[in-house]
């Protein structure tokens, strides 16, 4: 999606839109499609997020 914005797939099945938080875009950690990613989502509209932390390969969640 457009301005910074990703669809992301939960494991319980749910579409989440999300956009990168302030401190990926300071430091450019770049997310592509088929990554894994950590979400915090917002109390008040659960269909929205921050993407907070990207996942390598094989690494489990914090």
């Amino acid at each position: 999606m457009g301005g910074g914005r990703y669809q992301i797939k939960l494991d319980s099945g749910q579409t989440v839109t999300a956009q990168l938080s302030g401190r990926m875009r300071r430091f450019r950690i770049r997310v592509i499609p088929g990554d894994k990613v950590q979400v915090g989502l917002s109390p008040y509209d659960p269909t929205h997020g921050f993407i907070t932390f990207r996942l390598r390969e094989g690494q489990s969640p914090p």
